[in-house]
């Protein structure tokens, strides 16, 4: 009767625990995407990004050692320093600035001004990231988590597959590769859309398969059926670019942000 007792004891405190972790990671989660620190027209984007849900969907603890690869404007980066400030650890796997006047060193230069302008980024860590080549995105199998937001589309098929060996390198063993990308949808063929900017959600899953990771599941979080996919310039005819200006604007504006698929991988424990 004892053990029976000590054993429900136990298993009350485990759940108290869980529930304790959870709890935190949702409050850090919340706060950060609540935070001054991100403009209005960011947060105006949460309706069609979910941060909170997707990275709740990926595991996300605020302990974790994380890796972005390719934060852009940062907008993920705005959740995530904060989430994991003074608990974990963020790299940005970004493009590297060589000095050249192009597209990447540009990113790479707006990033890293970002970061400097506030306190609240001082702990990111930046690594480089080169499409198509192999990089260390993160000291080999340090990272509990490993994301990537619409970004599969620019690397074509050779450059997905990099970034997916890159990935499992940078992981520990029972890590987890996320992954968020605008849908291309069944009845397309990637050789007549591959300027779209959508990308096949199986071929994704064959990559990180080929690649060395176990498919966990998918999630519709970030699913949009309004979107067809055939736009005259591609994704970036919806918003938030809106390329063709006030051209049908409100027809795009109503159908809002692409269809996207949200991916979940592990890597093994061997």
């Amino acid at each position: 009767m004892q053990i029976k007792t000590l054993v429900a004891s136990v298993l009350v405190m485990t759940s108290c625990f869980a529930y304790a972790d959870d709890h935190s990671a949702e409050t850090a989660l919340k706060q950060a995407i609540a935070g001054e620190h991100r403009s209005d027209k960011n947060k105006a984007r949460d309706q069609y990004r979910h941060p909170l849900e997707t990275l709740q969907f990926f595991g996300f603890e605020p302990q974790m050692t994380v890796v972005e690869i390719a934060p852009g404007g940062g907008w993920y980066t705005e959740i995530l320093a904060p989430a994991l400030k003074g608990k974990g650890t963020l790299y940005g796997a970004h493009y590297p600035d060589t000095g050249e006047d192009n597209y990447y060193s540009r990113s790479r230069r707006s990033l890293e001004k970002k970061l400097a302008a506030d306190p609240i980024f001082s702990e990111v860590k930046l690594t480089d990231f080169t499409p198509r080549k192999e990089s260390e995105l993160a000291p080999s199998a340090s990272a509990d988590l490993v994301v990537t937001f619409r970004n599969l589309h620019n690397w074509d098929v050779e450059g997905v597959k990099q970034v997916f060996i890159d990935s499992y390198k940078a992981l520990k063993p029972g890590g987890v590769l996320g992954v968020v990308e605008h849908r291309m949808p069944e009845s397309h063929s990637l050789e007549t859309h591959a300027k779209s900017g959508y990308f096949p959600q199986a071929l994704a899953i064959e990559l990180a398969q080929q690649a060395g990771f176990e498919f966990v599941e998918s999630s519709e979080i970030n699913a949009n059926p309004k979107d067809t996919a055939e736009h005259p310039k591609g994704v970036w005819t919806l918003p938030p670019v809106l390329r063709l200006g006030e051209q049908d604007k409100q027809k795009y504006l109503a159908i809002g942000e692409s269809d996207r698929m949200t991916l979940k991988f592990v890597k093994p424990v061997k």
